[in-house]
């Protein structure tokens, strides 16, 4: 069973809060969904509240459109980059993949 793929894109993300606007809205998050940090780890690492079936099938988040957001906000980007990573290692059915292109 092939994992179920979602793309974040990040073109045009100037600052954390659009980060994490364009993470609720890629993965669905509810609206109660704390827009920081520890919710964004949170709700990367519980299966839970996935979009429909990528418990099962396992996750693949694409980050697309990060370098400008990385290289405007570098520090910002380093907290990201670690969160995607912790999760990913935690919960062996999330893939997070920067597409380069």
């Amino acid at each position: 069973m092939a994992e179920l793929v979602v793309t974040l894109d990040l073109g045009g993300v100037t600052d954390k809060a659009g980060l994490m606007d364009r993470c609720a809205r890629a993965l669905g998050l509810p609206d109660w969904f704390g827009r920081n940090w520890d919710a964004l780890a949170d709700s990367l690492s519980d299966p839970g509240g996935w979009p429909e079936g990528a418990a099962e099938q396992g996750l693949l988040v694409v980050v697309r459109g990060w370098q400008p957001y990385a290289k405007a906000r570098p520090q910002e980007w380093e907290v990201a980059r670690d969160v995607f990573t912790d999760a990913a290692t935690r919960e062996p059915a999330l893939t997070v993949a920067l597409a380069l292109g």
